[in-house]
This record gives C-alpha cells, sequence and structure tokens, in this order.
C-alpha cells in the first residue's frame, strides 16, 4: 500500500514540477521574447478573437511554447521515477500521458494552428519517457 501511494504521489509531483518547468518557459516567452503578443492576447474574451490572434502570432512563439512543454515533460517524467524509487518508468508515462490530457484541453480552450495541435499529441510522452529513463539509468 505504501508503494502505490508513493507512486500516485510521483505522478502527481511529477505532474507539478512539469506545469511549473512550463510556465516559467512560456513567462519568459510572453515577457521577455513576444511581449507585444502577450499584451494583444490580455484583453481577449472571446474563442474567435483568440483563434485569430492565435493564427497570426509568430511561429517562434508557439515553437518556444513546445520547447517549454518539451523540457517540462523531461523534468516530470525524471522526478515521477525518482520520487516513485522504483526502477520502473511507468511514473513517467503516466505524467507523459496526464500532459497530453492537459495539452488537449489547453488547445480546445485557446485554438492553435492545426501543427500545434499535431505537437500537442507528440511531444509530451516521448519527452516524459526521456526523462524517466534518464532517472532510471541513475
Amino acid at each position: 500500500m505504501r508503494s502505490v501511494l508513493r507512486t500516485i504521489a510521483s505522478v502527481i509531483l511529477g505532474f507539478i514540477v512539469a506545469s511549473i518547468v512550463m510556465m516559467i518557459v512560456e513567462s519568459i516567452n510572453g515577457r521577455v521574447l513576444h511581449p507585444n503578443l502577450a499584451k494583444a492576447a490580455e484583453g481577449i474574451k472571446d474563442r474567435e478573437s483568440m483563434r485569430a490572434l492565435m493564427a497570426s502570432a509568430p511561429v517562434t512563439a508557439l515553437l518556444v511554447v513546445i520547447i517549454g512543454w518539451i523540457l517540462g515533460s523531461i523534468y516530470g517524467g525524471w522526478v515521477a521515477v525518482r520520487v516513485a524509487g522504483r526502477s520502473s518508468i511507468r511514473p513517467g508515462l503516466v505524467v507523459g500521458v496526464l500532459l497530453t490530457l492537459a495539452g488537449l484541453a489547453n488547445n480546445l480552450m485557446l485554438p492553435p494552428p492545426l501543427w500545434f495541435w499535431f505537437a500537442s499529441l507528440v511531444v509530451f510522452i516521448p519527452a516524459a519517457y526521456l526523462g524517466a529513463r534518464l532517472a532510471s539509468a541513475r
């Protein structure tokens, strides 16, 4: 029972760490790299205006978000496996699946371009797997 609780806690902590890393990268993106885009997004209340803004967003702004998602997933997968204290990479993969679901929910709320949808489906699990493998190799 203790092992199960530890594994559950490791997944939750991995998800939290991943989210923090992603928020840091996205904050840098909005405050340093693309402040005009962040300022334009502040006042938007309707879905169509947000869709138009996302369609006109520089590709570099969206790529930075993807990079943040990759880095967050790697760290989240790594933390999940290290906290679980097992040689299994499953906690890291669970973090990857949860992040994928969160990314899909994010895309439903803020409709991005089609290529970004595809990236949302393919970045989280492989990156979390990489983090989990790095943690289990130690």
